[in-house]
Formats: structure tokens, sequence, C-alpha cells
């Protein structure tokens, strides 16, 4: 079982990278260590700032550092970077085009027990709505490892959510296929399309494998990129089977399903199932108790996708 986090993967990703690239700059939001960057912060005190619990300024801060050449990566957990600098992430990132990641942490439920305060279910939607501001969920280590590489490479902002706690592998090291702004596919299926992102890729796929044992054929798309949205794969599958089930950690609107819902209703209409967390406050528990309660689980997922096929 892998005991390393998205989030570790991160930072160790961006330390690979920053003695040879001085312009890198990761800063926090007094979420060192919830970031898993405190690594980061104690090999590479110059290239690093503590900004304290002040969202806002976090992410102004690092986009007046882009704007003099630097590449800024701030982290804070999603339900506060998600909210409290709205207006930063639109105004002083987006429309001012700087090279700005913004590394949502603990996203989705990760919180667990400190409730709808510090989850994160409505960051996709709200993200997704700021024109030039793309949205990745990655869904294990080795996908966030190859994430974070490619947004190294490029100048443009991007919100990057990441869980708290470690996610079954999906890939390996030596076996990650990774192309920027374009879906994976994990398997090939006639009968129902099932597409995930984030940490509900891995009970996706093994809701395809409960599926097969019943006959039914699932091909499942690792979304990892929901904006922009691989539209050209996404309807490449749907159009080869029956029904599409999306899974995604987040509200029921605004999200994934939403987005997934919108471009196969406009380009090759058929029955849409989205699964999310409910429109209220979810119960309190561990992220897989909470998964569980609400049918996010590998069970759950083929359950839905067998009704949805009758």
């Amino acid at each position: 079982m892998n005991k390393i986090p998205n989030r570790q993967a991160i930072c160790e990703a961006l330390m690979a990278r920053a003695e040879a690239d001085p312009d890198i700059v990761v800063l926090c939001s007094d979420s060192r260590g919830s970031a898993s960057l405190a690594p980061f912060f104690q090999t590479f005190p110059g290239q690093s700032v503590e900004v304290g619990i002040a969202e806002q300024d976090l992410v102004g801060i690092a986009a007046g550092l882009a704007s003099c050449g630097k590449k800024a990566w701030c982290a804070s957990p999603a339900s506060f970077l998600s909210t409290r600098s709205y207006e930063q992430c639109k105004v002083d990132v987006a429309y001012s085009r700087t090279n700005v990641k913004l590394i949502g942490i603990s996203g989705g439920v990760s919180y667990g027990a400190l409730g709808m305060s510090h989850h994160s279910a409505q960051d996709i939607a709200a993200m997704s709505a700021i024109p030039d501001m793309r949205v990745y969920l990655p869904s294990d280590r080795h996908q966030t490892r190859k994430l974070v590489e490619a947004l190294l490479s490029d100048e443009k902002g991007a919100y990057i959510r990441v869980g708290r706690n470690p996610v079954e592998d999906i890939y390996t090291e030596e076996d990650c296929p990774f192309v920027m702004d374009r879906a994976t596919v994990l398997a090939e299926g006639t009968d129902v399309l099932l597409a995930a992102c984030g940490e509900m890729v891995k009970p996706t796929q093994e809701a395809a494998a409960l599926l097969e044992k019943g006959g039914v054929s699932a091909a499942v798309l690792d979304m990892y990129c929901v904006k922009p949205l691989d539209t050209e794969t996404l309807l490449r599958y749907a159009r080869q089977v029956k029904a599409v089930v999306t899974v995604e950690e987040h509200a029921p609107t605004g999200g994934l399903g939403s987005m997934v819902a919108q471009a196969v209703a406009e380009h090759c209409p058929k029955k849409v199932k989205c699964l999310a967390l409910p429109d209220a406050p979810v119960i309190t528990g561990t992220s897989k108790e909470v998964f569980e309660h609400y049918g996010l689980n590998a069970s759950g997922i083929a359950k839905a996708a067998e009704a949805l096929l009758k």
C-alpha cells in the first residue's frame, strides 16, 4: 500500500528542479507541514516564503513575484485557497496572466471530522469558472509528479487539487502514461463509460473490474485535466457506449459531471449519471467512510452503472 500522499510528490518534484532553477519559489499560508513542503523550506530557504494565515496575501504576493520573473507555487488548504482568495486568483493570477500555480491541499473531504468549513466541495466549479484558469486533479503520486514537471515548463496559471492522505497507486514510476491536458485511458469498453478525477479514479477503476465480472464492458477515463476538459477523448468513448457515469469528490453542480454532461448532451446525447457528494453538508467521518456512505466506492459506482444500463 502506497504511503506517499500526492502533496509529498509535489514537494519532491519541486525540489528536484529548484536547485538548478532559482526562479522556483514556494509560498505557504502557515501550511508547510500539512502541504508536505517543510523539506523544501528547509533546503531552499531563499526560495521560500511563509505568509502566515493570510490566503489573500498568499496569492497576491505570489502574483507579484511571478510578475518579476519568478515561478511561484503557493499552497494552502483547498477550502480556503478557493474561497478566501478567490478574487486574487481571478484578477492577480488569471486575468493578469501571471505564472502562479495554486496548490489546493487536503481537498474534498480530506479533513473529515472538521466538517463543511474545511471541506472543499465547490472548488472545481469555482476555479473552472475563472477564464484562463486551468484545473487539475491528479489521481496518484506518479501522475502528480508528471503534472508538476509539465507545469514547471509553462508560464500559465493553474489550480491543482490534491487530497490529504496517501492513495493507492494507479500507475508506476516506469509506466505512467501522461500527455498534458489529455485524459488517460485506463480501460476499453463498449457498454458504459466511467469518467473520474482525483481520488475517485481508483475506485472507478475497481468498479470497472466488478462490472466486467457481471458481463458489463466498461471504459475508464482518468480525467485529471478537468479544465481544459479533454472533450475529444471523452466524446470518442462516449459515442461507443450506451451510457456515461462520472465520479468526483465534489458537489453535484459545476464540477466534472456537469462539464461531461454538457459536452455529451451537445455532441452525442445519451444517458449520463453524475456521482458526487450531496448538495448538503456531508456526514462526519474519514474519507473512506464518507465515500462508502454516498456510494463513491467501487461497489456503489458499479451499482449505479448497472442501474443506468437497465
